[in-house]
């Protein structure tokens, strides 16, 4: 009769990070707080929305940083 061996569980599993849903995330921001989180590469915008979102980037933190 075999009995299979008991599998060690390490002490440190609980302490790895659990993966989270970031569009869940940014969608009750919206609902919840009127927070919008855009990336302004997303495929889902069309070209015009893409630049819409740009120029607010720009007009509201200014241009990309070159350290």
């Amino acid at each position: 009769m075999k009995v299979p061996t008991p599998q060690y569980r390490c002490p440190l599993g609980r302490l790895q990070p659990q993966a989270m849903d970031l569009d869940a995330i940014k969608e009750r921001g919206w609902r919840e707080q009127e927070i919008l989180v855009v990336n302004a590469s997303d495929e889902r915008l069309d070209f015009l929305e893409r630049e819409f979102v740009r120029r607010i980037g720009k007009r509201l933190y200014g241009g990309q940083r070159h350290d």
